[in-house]
């Protein structure tokens, strides 16, 4: 049920989404979600501005989750995410954002959960 958007300023290859995705399945688990119902989009190539002007290196990541989104848990979820993207493609915390959204009704196989 889980759901985590990233929009990335910087390319992404194929190789790399991937990778990427197998982060990102790791770090749910720190939500206590599974990675078994974990949905990834990635946006690359993504135009962001912070303070007025364009950044080279960055991303906005939207974490959606069915339920409470626990304060504990997505403040160790947003350093993960950073390390995550400084690490695969050398985007600094600093030019990172990330929102939490709980969400209370979550549809999938043609109902909710």
């Amino acid at each position: 049920m889980p759901f985590i958007n990233a929009k990335i300023t910087v390319p992404v290859p194929q190789e790399k989404h991937d990778v990427l995705k197998a982060e990102f399945g790791k770090a749910i688990s720190i939500m206590n979600k599974p990675e078994s119902y974990l949905m990834v989009g990635i946006e690359d190539n993504y135009t962001l501005y912070m303070g007025g002007k364009p950044l080279d290196k960055g991303a906005f990541v939207s974490v959606q989750v069915l339920g409470t989104v626990d304060k504990a848990a997505s403040a160790k979820m947003s350093g993960k995410i950073c390390d995550i993207l400084q690490s695969l493609f050398d985007i600094p915390p600093s030019a990172v954002y990330i929102t939490y959204q709980g969400i209370a009704d979550w549809g999938w196989n043609g109902s909710n959960f």
